[in-house]
């Protein structure tokens, strides 16, 4: 079966503030989908709805087909959770956690034991399985939660913010983490208000914001939303590059519709084409002895359709 999640007229009030206005929202098959938006925007309400951790004024959640709200127990079989940051208690090791959260989960000791040993190697926490949990990290700490997420082995994964509040190295652990999981086939579905991470790790994008959804799309779409179909692409330089050699050395170059200047060492090209179009480009700029370094498409693209659509929502 393909996993899927859905929201269908997903609405929540409290008193006269709408927390989360009718989404409607369908993501289906193995991938990891960023659920974007500002604070406050409602991506947590909306992860607490399709868990049944809070009701719905109105609407449903669906996982796997199976109805949050009218099978909770069937629906949510499928599903892992890391909603907001859970605690741990301190005297227990990752290993008695895990075991805590399994029994509540109704597994076998023995399916507990084995799921255990591969959720922690998962997660890269092998090593301190029987270390107590008061003595970690903020990091360390987070990626047992997600183990916990995964000890069920689930084909839905709902991960809330997973590197919010952590240092860059423990940010950069979650998200390493997270790309890994995409390889067992799970559908992912992780809040985020950092761009950066969404490009990192993500295949598609939806974007909340006030409690509305403004679009879901493939990063490869929402790039073309605004740049047609040239790809935007970053060129980093060993030394600084003269505007002559811009010029000359990387506009001329077929394929390249549109160069801009960053800083003396970096620089930004549209490329039309698709992949050949830019493979031929790469190979003439390492063959024109810039000292070209880094040759990557730019993240910038999803940071401008962000603030457009947010700009929108707020005029």
């Amino acid at each position: 079966m393909t996993p899927s999640l859905e929201a269908r007229h997903l609405t929540r009030r409290f008193g006269s503030f709408v927390a989360l206005n009718n989404l409607d929202l369908k993501v289906e098959g193995a991938k990891c989908v960023g659920f974007l938006g500002p604070n406050g925007a409602g991506k947590t309400t909306a992860l607490k709805m399709m868990t049944d951790l809070i009701f719905p004024t109105s609407g449903e959640a669906f996982i796997n087909g199976i109805s949050v709200q009218h099978e909770r127990k069937r629906a949510l079989t499928a599903c892992g959770t890391l909603i907001e940051t859970p605690e741990i208690y301190g005297s227990l090791s990752p290993r008695e956690a895990l075991e805590l959260v399994g029994a509540l989960r109704g597994m076998r000791p023995e399916e507990i034991r084995a799921r255990t040993r591969i959720v922690l190697e998962e997660v890269k926490m092998s090593e301190w399985t029987d270390q107590k949990v008061g003595r970690f990290s903020k990091g360390m700490k987070q990626r047992v939660n997600i183990a916990a997420s995964l000890l069920s082995d689930p084909e839905v994964v709902l991960l809330d913010e997973p590197s919010t509040g952590l240092d860059p190295r423990g940010m950069a652990e979650v998200r390493d983490i997270v790309r890994g999981l995409k390889k067992g086939r799970r559908l992912i579905f992780m809040s985020s208000h950092i761009l950066s991470e969404v490009v990192d790790v993500c295949d598609e994008v939806a974007l909340l914001n006030h409690g509305k959804l403004l679009f879901y799309d493939s990063l490869a779409n929402v790039e073309k939303r605004l740049t047609g179909d040239a790809t935007s692409v970053d060129l980093a330089f060993l030394r600084p590059v003269s505007d002559t050699d811009l010029s000359t050395q990387v506009a001329s170059v077929p394929g390249v519709s549109a160069v801009t200047r960053v800083d003396p060492q970096h620089a930004t090209v549209m490329i039309a084409g698709g992949p050949p179009a830019q493979a031929a480009v790469l190979e003439r700029l390492v063959g024109a002895r810039l000292g070209l370094v880094s040759f990557e498409p730019s993240r910038s693209a999803l940071e401008e359709v962000y603030l457009q659509e947010i700009s929108k929502g707020e005029s």
